[in-house]
């Protein structure tokens, strides 16, 4: 069975998101130590939290997760996919149709190919998932001219401090997120763009691209004292600027914005006594209401896309669950075949290559009766036809 635990923006805030994901950690490390789980992927985002799981011991009446937390969802088997199908899709984000999911997709199922806990039934899900992703952005607009989380706190930003044009940016990060922000910063009249990063080589080269300057994480109080905007989208796991690191800088306060984009977040609540515009992702959400007006319309060949390709990923789990009846009655087949063979052998000369030529014989008589019964088998799979299957399993049980 599979099965999905999860949060995301659609039912906590950025608070409650942080405090969630732990307790979800919590939760899948339980059901990890009582069931050994070999097969899972974790999804973690600005806007999500989730595990994949793939099981067959873990039951919906679960203990463990009959929980009071209603902040996490947990769902079973094709409510599970079908989000993973929609999530990819780009239809679950808080910027529906934005591309970053999907290479977050692809980054958690190598991550977790490469730890060897995504095993056959998880990576068929995933790939699936994956093409089907790929499919609606090809096939619709839902990604038309898309905004992006790093474009959307751009637009917040202006929205409150009118144009960038002759502002000073500080970007905090440089990872996928800071990524886009400076995409969507590229495009501004700045005055001028610092890019702080913990590893400095990777500031210097996305300050490179920006036609900007790279600066040591250490002399951000020294940047931060002259910056009209700040964006930080750091994948530290505490805060990285509070009120008593703004104290120590010389500088007035009011004329600070400061966008928060990160997850766990980078900037203390407390920088607003000061009278610093702190935002956060929360902030994002009247954009991104307006994005998605602007993509209903592509929702429902969307929708209709995902349908069909669901269809053909039950199809493909019928043909995965008979492939083993197969693969073993295939290979007794051989054993009688092998066994029958040298048995005969002994009998004859193989003077004139006699030996051989019943070899082969009998290797196209099993290859020919085998290869009737697979096909007829999967088709019977496709269908559903599980008095079939069920029959084939009693017949050719080997044991």
């Amino acid at each position: 069975m599979i099965l999905n635990l999860r949060v995301d923006h659609k039912i906590a805030d950025i608070h409650s998101m942080e405090i969630i994901s732990k307790d979800i950690d919590e939760l899948f490390w339980k059901l990890q130590e009582k069931y050994s789980i070999g097969e899972y992927i974790e999804i973690s985002t600005c806007n999500r939290k989730e595990y994949y799981i793939n099981s067959d011991y873990i039951s919906e009446d679960e203990e463990l997760l009959s929980h009071d937390n209603q902040s996490i969802i947990i769902e079973y088997g094709q409510s599970a996919i079908m989000h993973l199908l929609r999530m990819t899709s780009g239809l679950e984000s808080m910027i529906v149709g934005e591309d970053q999911i999907l290479g977050q997709v692809k980054d958690a199922k190598n991550k977790a190919m490469k730890n060897h806990h995504c095993g056959k039934v998880l990576d068929a899900v995933f790939t699936k998932a994956i093409h089907v992703g790929q499919v609606v952005r090809n096939k619709t607009n839902i990604n038309k001219g898309s905004v992006s989380i790093g474009s959307a706190a751009i637009d917040l930003a202006e929205k409150h401090m009118g144009s960038l044009d002759d502002k000073s940016v500080l970007v905090i990060g440089a990872g996928k997120m800071g990524r886009l922000v400076a995409k969507a910063l590229a495009e501004k009249d700045l005055h001028a763009i610092f890019v702080a990063n913990r590893t400095y080589y990777v500031a210097v080269e996305l300050a490179q691209d920006l036609g900007g300057q790279a600066i040591l994480f250490h002399d951000l109080e020294k940047y931060l004292a002259t910056a009209d905007l700040v964006i930080s989208a750091t994948s530290a796991p505490h805060e990285i600027i509070n009120k008593e690191r703004l104290l120590r800088i010389d500088r007035t306060y009011d004329d600070l914005m400061i966008v928060d984009i990160a997850n766990p977040r980078d900037i203390s609540d407390d920088v607003v006594e000061l009278g610093v515009k702190s935002f956060n992702i929360d902030d994002l959400r009247e954009i991104a209401e307006i994005n998605t007006n602007l993509r209903i319309k592509e929702f429902g060949e969307a929708e209709k896309i995902i349908n069909e390709e669901f269809i053909l990923l039950k199809e493909s789990f019928k043909i995965m669950e008979v492939d083993e009846m197969l693969g073993n009655l295939r290979a007794s087949m051989e054993e009688i075949r092998q066994r029958e063979t040298q048995k005969a052998s002994v009998k004859l000369a193989d003077v004139d290559g006699s030996v051989k030529i019943l070899d082969n014989l009998t290797n196209s008589i099993v290859n020919k009766i085998f290869y009737d019964i697979s096909k007829n088998v999967k088709k019977a799979a496709k269908e559903e036809n599980e008095d079939v299957i069920a029959a084939c399993e009693y017949i050719f049980n080997s044991d």
